[in-house]
């Protein structure tokens, strides 16, 4: 069974009000996960695990179970936000540490940190560009992992 990874700005879409994520940024995860769980992935995602900011985890927690998920996923795939999330780029690092294949969602127009688009320079790394209206199309994410498949299958012969 293939691992994916799903990070992106978590306690920053958090409304104050409900304690919640909007039903719109829940559909831009859920949208992913579902998708590639139907093809039997285990897509790990802290915002699922902690239900969607009903459930936060304490930093101790949190943090040790997501950098072990790091290291057991096949596929590091992540919104790193815009303006950046903190804690995205923290996973990020390890994953880019870790020498994990990464798939970065870019929301069009927006700016992006200099380290962040750098990062194929010294990882594997593809960019998807996507529309906010529009969503992320979880079969462009698909072909990238395919891409990533074939890259790693010919360098390994």
């Amino acid at each position: 069974m293939k691992k994916m990874f799903l990070a992106g700005p978590f306690k920053a879409l958090v409304s104050k009000e409900t304690q919640v994520m909007s039903e719109a940024h829940i559909a831009q995860f859920s949208d992913i996960i579902d998708h590639f769980e139907q093809q039997n992935w285990s897509v790990h995602c802290a915002h699922k695990r902690e239900s969607w900011g009903r459930e936060f985890m304490t930093p101790a927690q949190c943090t040790k179970i997501d950098y072990d998920e790091i290291a057991k996923c096949d596929y590091f795939v992540a919104f790193p936000g815009a303006p950046a999330s903190p804690g995205t780029h923290i996973e990020l690092g390890w994953a880019s540490a870790m020498k994990k294949p990464m798939i970065l969602l870019l929301e069009e127009g927006e700016e992006y940190a200099y380290l962040v688009q750098g990062l194929g320079e010294i990882s594997t790394v593809k960019e998807l560009r996507y529309n906010k209206a529009k969503g992320v199309d979880v079969k462009q994410v698909e072909a990238l992992i395919e891409e990533l498949e074939s890259q790693r299958h010919a360098e390994a012969v």
